[in-house]
């Protein structure tokens, strides 16, 4: 029996509004933080203002603060009370010039050599020498920490300082046209600019080389470079590049420790004469072994130290004048040992062994490219040493290698006194891998 409708057909269904369903309130849209300018614009429209200098910072220049903003003051010293210009503005910081020194702080002395004043490698003569190893050392230090994460156990830390004055073995200098005289002048550029300070003397270099410069500006001419290298070695030989008529070229020789080294004014050679036969030790150090590899060799400045302690050394040098270099300095001290390769150590490093017993590391101020210290974990060298002359690039690479090695030792080696430049030496042992 069919199923009977509960409804009539003859009577139309009523049609019922449609019923929409309930609707969520929309969630209150997020209001935008509140614009808060950066520190720096403090500085707008301020054009002089007073600091107190707190501290050296890498690279020499002097911290103070005003209302909370960082302004970084080239040729200041701690305890400073200055009048400052302000000359460069940042979100995060400003920079300022000396209008005038208000209260000179403790470490402050008249500049030796006022003709270096307005120059960039007398950036710190400001400073008493003895202090000044000092207040860099603890500039390094404090990078290390803040960008790295290391902390420096001063037990294991120690400071390396040689002769102030009278110390650098090579120098860059510029020339230009006198306008009053037609004469040639040789110098240094003006801080951050391309004005040129010229210079009769400059007691930084060694006495050989600081001699020369009346020499040099007696023969160059008008259509002269506006860029010289020049550079000393043992027994008065002074070389110069580009070459040029009338002035000594080529190589020169140095004795460091019993190891000779040839070298020349377009190759990369450590500058403080009195700290070489330190520096090579304190890199090379007692360790022995099999075989140790040296990337960014140079000529060969720790190599050849390191054939004495290793069965076999490789060498790694981009620069193929100062590989060929190399390989004339492990010949000219019959150390057959010595392989140097003359490649980019960014190219070759991938060639680099597991497991070897030593790398070095010296590279330049922009510390290691990506793939090397990631290659360096892959391979896992037991030993790693790390030669930097810039703190920041040296911390950005320490936060990455420390994953597998423990910091032993770091040496903090002032090469290049009344600049704000200092060297760290890092002393690295691979940790061993969890079970």
């Amino acid at each position: 029996m069919p199923a009977v409708p509960d409804t009539d057909p003859d009577v139309p269904t009523p049609v019922l509004p449609a019923i929409s369903p309930a609707r969520t309130p929309a969630p209150p849209r997020p209001q935008p933080a509140p614009h808060v300018p950066p520190p720096g614009a403090r500085l707008a429209g301020v054009q002089e203002l007073e600091v107190r200098v707190e501290k050296l910072v890498a690279g020499g220049e002097g911290l103070a603060r005003w209302e909370g903003v960082p302004i970084f003051v080239p040729r200041s010293a701690p305890g400073d009370l200055l009048k400052v210009k302000i000359v460069e503005r940042r979100p995060d910081y400003g920079r300022g010039e000396i209008v005038e020194i208000l209260e000179a702080g403790p470490a402050r002395r008249p500049d030796p050599y006022p003709e270096l004043s307005p120059t960039g490698i007398c950036d710190l003569q400001h400073i008493r020498d003895e202090v000044q190893p000092l207040l860099k050392a603890a500039a390094v230090r404090e990078t290390l920490e803040r960008l790295g994460g290391i902390k420096v156990d001063t037990e294991n830390t120690h400071l390396i300082a040689g002769a102030p004055w009278g110390y650098r073995l090579r120098t860059q200098l510029h020339t230009d046209v006198d306008p009053m005289t037609n004469g040639v002048r040789i110098g240094y550029y003006a801080r951050g600019t391309k004005n040129l300070v010229p210079v009769d003397r400059c007691p930084l270099l060694v006495p050989d080389l600081e001699a020369f410069l009346p020499e040099l500006r007696d023969q160059l001419t008008a259509g002269s470079p506006t860029r010289l290298d020049v550079a000393s070695g043992d027994d008065g030989g002074v070389t110069v590049s580009p070459t040029l008529p009338g002035l000594p070229h080529g190589e020169v020789t140095l004795q460091v420790g019993d190891l000779n080294y040839a070298y020349d004014a377009r190759t990369f050679f450590q500058g403080h004469r009195g700290l070489l036969e330190r520096l090579v030790e304190t890199v090379v150090g007692e360790w022995e072994g099999d075989t140790a590899f040296d990337l960014y060799g140079g000529v060969g400045l720790f190599a050849l130290a390191l054939a004495r302690r290793y069965r076999k050394v490789v060498t790694v040098e981009g620069d193929t004048q100062s590989a060929r270099y190399a390989r004339m300095n492990a010949r000219r001290n019959k150390l057959t040992n010595v392989e140097v390769v003359a490649r980019a150590v960014e190219t070759w490093i991938p060639d680099l062994p597991e497991g070897v017993d030593r790398v070095v590391v010296d590279p330049p101020r922009g510390g290691l490219s990506p793939k090397v210290p990631r290659i360096l974990l892959e391979r896992r060298p037991k030993r790693l040493t790390y030669l930097s002359c810039h703190p920041a690039t040296l911390a950005r690479d320490l936060r990455l290698l420390k994953e597998a090695y423990r910091i032993e030792s770091i040496a903090l080696i002032d090469l290049f006194p009344q600049t704000g430049h200092m060297e760290a030496l890092v002393q690295m042992a691979l940790e061993p891998l969890e079970p």
